[in-house]
């Protein structure tokens, strides 16, 4: 069985507001949601074992810890250090990285939950350093809305409206 929650990772988190800049207000607000949002995550994940996290609920084959990889990749990863850092590696990264709701039969569970905390962590460490009204630093030549919805339209019919490639 995987433990997802790591007791010090909330201190980990905290920690990133205690450095010697002063964090924007708003900024320690936003902060503090991303602190809550995944801890809710990975306390839903505590206790799964690597079958039931891999287990395929929808009929496209996603699995909880493919909703990991999605929140590692297309939300931390992506958002903090694509579109609010301009992070050039990581935009040229972005074409060639595949369904990120996907993981690999070989993948390592284990990983894929690192992954997640380690992207959390670089994108806290971004928004400290920002500013809540700071412009982008890059924004994707097409964007599409809220994907979410995309999973009740795949139980109702099968159909996927939105996939992130």
């Amino acid at each position: 069985m995987l433990t997802a929650v790591h007791t010090n990772e909330r201190d980990e988190a905290a920690g990133v507001l205690s450095g010697a800049a002063p964090v924007d207000a708003e900024v320690g607000v936003l902060l503090g949601v991303l602190d809550g949002q995944r801890r809710h995550v990975r306390g839903i994940l505590d206790g799964l074992d690597v079958e039931a996290l891999r287990r395929p609920v929808l009929p496209s084959g996603w699995s909880c810890l493919g909703l990991v990889r999605h929140l590692a990749l297309d939300v931390e990863r992506f958002w903090f250090q694509a579109v609010f850092a301009g992070d050039a590696e990581v935009i040229a990264s972005l074409a060639g990285m595949g369904d990120a709701w996907q993981v690999g039969e070989g993948a390592d569970a284990g990983a894929v939950l690192e992954r997640y905390r380690v992207e959390a962590r670089i994108a806290d460490r971004l928004a400290a350093g920002g500013v809540a009204d700071a412009p982008l630093a890059w924004w994707p030549g097409h964007f599409e809305g809220e994907q979410h919805l995309d999973a009740a339209r795949e139980l109702i019919d099968g159909r996927r409206w939105l996939v992130l490639t």
